[in-house]
């Protein structure tokens, strides 16, 4: 559906009228999830562009809440909690704005520091207390599908990009992936969705890490896809030693890299070139990591 600044104003002026003056004005790269506009200078407002996403922003307004501050980096601050209206059908969220641009390979000041930083974000996302803690009760919306379930889809995707990549190689990351052991400890908080689009910096370091829709708890594997897209070979080693992760659960996200990268790839690499780079990178370090000397 047509999602512009006119729905947007509409959504505003019906449920949060205090907020219904200030300007309005679409953020480009918004996602592929979500339409974002920046709401005056200090806010954005978030709609879902599908069913997919509508639950998303319930998730961050429950949860932020409780994670932003044990968090070592700014994330967004739920301000309002939008619901259906004005013939959009999602829940949609207003959050706090945050300055920084989207973190690229090149934009990083000291790479090395990154590795750190991202490290420590992702060590103390892990020791923030379970769910059940922080609200009593049972929380579904939390429950992160396991590894396994991406297998068909992996392997099709491996085939059909063949011609492009090692085959061979991916399907023996992958097979590397869901032999390791799993992760047998209490599930721990992951961002889900961890990688260059969800960090932003700021003067070359990191900034804020945002985008907390696929929130939840589990293993930690699934946020090591950070490794692949945002660092190299040289930066890598730095982020996994101050992370200090097992093997397996670095095997495993290895897998992780590899199924989400591409997903990436076969859906928008004919239609969208920037998201196209990045997944090829991030499919290509994971291969370099594994044909290296060095690889496990």
């Amino acid at each position: 559906m047509t999602i512009d600044s006119a729905l947007v104003g509409r959504l505003l002026a019906a449920q949060f009228p205090q907020w219904a003056e200030l300007p309005l004005t679409l953020v480009e790269q918004g996602g592929a999830d979500h339409v974002i506009h920046r709401l005056g200078e200090t806010m954005s407002v978030r709609l879902p562009r599908s069913g997919w996403a509508d639950g998303e922003a319930a998730k961050q307004y429950t949860w932020l809440r409780h994670l932003a501050p044990r968090l070592p980096l700014p994330v967004p601050e739920p301000l309002g909690l939008g619901t259906p209206g004005c013939g959009y059908p999602w829940h949609w969220s207003v959050t706090r704005w945050l300055d920084g641009t989207t973190a690229t390979v090149e934009g990083l000041a000291d790479p090395e520091l990154t590795g750190r930083q991202l490290a420590e974000f992702l060590r103390t996302l892990h020791e923030i207390p379970p769910a059940r803690t922080l609200v009593p009760g049972a929380h579904p919306e939390l429950v992160h599908a396991p590894l396994a379930a991406r297998d068909e889809a992996t392997r099709a995707a491996i085939e059909a990009v063949a011609g492009v990549f090692d085959a061979a190689a991916m399907t023996e990351v992958w097979d590397n992936a869901l032999r390791a052991p799993a992760w047998e400890r209490e599930p721990v908080w992951c961002h889900g969705d961890f990688h260059t689009g969800n960090l932003l910096t700021a003067g070359g370091k990191l900034s804020a890490v945002i985008d907390f829709g696929g929130v939840g708890m589990g293993d930690p594997a699934c946020d090591l896809v950070i490794a692949y897209t945002l660092l190299s070979p040289t930066t890598r080693p730095v982020f996994r030693s101050a992370l200090g992760l097992d093997d397996a659960t670095w095997t495993r996200g290895m897998g992780w890299a590899l199924a989400t990268g591409l997903n990436a790839y076969t859906r928008h690499a004919a239609t969208e070139p920037r998201v196209a780079r990045q997944a090829a990178r991030q499919l290509t370090e994971v291969l370099t990591e594994h044909t290296a000397p060095s690889a496990s």
